[in-house]
């Protein structure tokens, strides 16, 4: 009997146009739902973090022990973690009092650490590998950290930096035509590449929440955060419907008949 190497689908979907999409919207609403729930209805960032960490247990349970990739399932799962990541770093660089700075360098530290376990563990930190239970939750911590990094990044280069939100959202979107650019035109890893990338989209989602939301007195627009949220959360599931996606590929071992 023979073997031969067939790729067969992961439970995360293919990383596409349609997946960036998604990702930046995904960041943007966990910016603005966020802050609704801590600020507008007033729960506070522990009682806000303790909601969405929850939220994101459950979620990640069930793509866990799902059988094959679900649209829905892994966006809702995106979301609660880009969420439960805003009201971490607000809990963490706010009530800590640790400061943007300090709080963006805690999360790459644990961000790397993940990335260098998952690495040391498998050999390699590829989205192609999710396939397995024990990969599954290297990618969702990792992705945890990152969206929580990316959401501190945003508030230090937003008012830290003096940028304000419209050059944080102009910074972080050159940066991703930079990665973009790579890809197109470069042989530098993909693997770098989608890791840079993911990370980079949630501050850029940070920075435009943040810009719809705020005052106008501290560079926003002052849009009401449950309905912006509604729409952005309008607009993601319109998407999902109306713009294919499908599962990622992984190479895998497959026995072929004799």
């Amino acid at each position: 009997m023979l073997d031969s190497i067939e790729p067969y689908a992961t439970k995360v979907p293919e990383v596409t146009i349609v997946f960036w999409i998604l990702k930046i919207a995904a960041t943007t609403l966990g910016e603005t739902g966020g802050d609704t729930i801590t600020m507008t209805l007033n729960w506070g960032y522990l009682l806000g973090t303790a909601l969405f960490l929850s939220l994101l247990v459950v979620f990640v349970a069930l793509q866990i022990t799902a059988k094959k990739f679900y649209p829905f399932l892994y966006w809702a799962t995106i979301v609660t973690s880009t969420t439960a990541g805003t009201t971490m770093a607000d809990f963490a660089d706010r009530s800590l009092g640790i400061g943007y700075a300090g709080g963006s360098l805690l999360l790459l530290c644990c961000l790397m650490a993940t990335l260098g376990a998952w690495y040391w563990s498998l050999g390699s930190i590829s989205v192609a590998t999710v396939s397995t239970p024990k990969v599954e939750i290297f990618y969702w911590v990792a992705i945890t950290f990152s969206q929580t990094l990316g959401t501190a990044l945003g508030d230090w280069t937003a008012d830290d930096t003096g940028l304000g939100y419209d050059g944080g959202a102009l910074l972080f979107a050159a940066a991703l035509a930079v990665i973009a650019a790579a890809y197109f035109f470069t042989s530098v890893s993909r693997v770098f590449l989608f890791w840079a990338a993911f990370i980079l989209t949630r501050p850029l989602g940070a920075t435009v929440g943040d810009f719809l939301d705020k005052p106008v007195s501290d560079g926003g627009m002052a849009l009401s955060r449950p309905i912006a949220s509604a729409v952005i959360g309008a607009f993601i599931i319109v998407c999902i419907l109306v713009l294919p996606q499908r599962a990622g590929r992984h190479p895998g071992q497959a026995e072929a008949p004799p």
